[in-house]
């Protein structure tokens, strides 16, 4: 069974150890998933789950996505992706995953869109530093240098400067499972995770640390 769930980051709350100690946690309103699709070897070259999250209405559902929920016997929902490279054997199509796949303690990555931030300056998006304060020194808050003049003559990929900033696909790797709630679909992780409260998000399970 493919360890891996689609959720919906709610935010941040913090929660206290047995020592009294503070632990950041983020909540996630993950599953119930249902499974679309099995992918395999011998039919597609690889093996893959496609599963589903977040229940959207018929009605603004176009017939070719229709008919492929329909196929699934799953109602239509609204995020759906693929999971890879994990054993198909033991997981059939229709039926439904829940939080109960993880248990406290696990390690999971956590695959999320940033918050979009716009076009930017180059101090909001590399976080570079002002220049002197001073009268006449004509330099606050220029990007600086863009290259040589005659030789080379053009500015060098990379060069940190304004643009748009955000709207990033970002995994935020091995962080830990404080709690799964089964009753509320409720997943409790430490720490924090990629984009906006109410983000659409990826859980899998993450590589143990060496």
């Amino acid at each position: 069974m493919p360890l891996g769930l689609l959720g919906k980051k709610i935010g941040m709350t913090q929660l206290f150890d047995d020592k009294g100690a503070i632990i950041p946690v983020t909540l996630v309103e993950a599953g119930p998933c249902p499974v679309i699709q099995k992918r395999t070897e011998e039919s597609d070259g690889y093996n893959a789950v496609q599963i589903g999250f977040d229940a959207k209405p018929e009605r603004l559902v176009n017939k070719p996505a229709a008919g492929h929920f329909k196929k699934a016997g799953a109602s239509p929902v609204r995020y759906v992706r693929e999971f890879r490279g994990e054993e198909t054997t033991g997981i059939n199509v229709g039926e439904s995953l829940s939080v109960t796949i993880f248990e406290a303690g696990d390690l999971v990555d956590v695959v999320g869109t940033t918050k979009g931030r716009g076009f930017t300056s180059v101090r909001k998006r590399h976080g570079s530093k002002p220049g002197p304060k001073s009268h006449g020194s004509m330099y606050h808050n220029r990007p600086g240098s863009n290259g040589g003049s005659s030789q080379p003559a053009r500015t060098f990929p990379g060069k940190p400067l304004a643009g748009q900033h955000g709207s990033l696909r970002v995994t935020a790797k091995n962080l830990q499972v404080v709690r799964a709630d089964a009753e509320k679909n409720i997943l409790i992780i430490k720490g924090s995770i990629p984009g906006a409260n109410g983000g659409y998000v990826m859980i899998r399970k993450g590589a143990a640390k060496k």
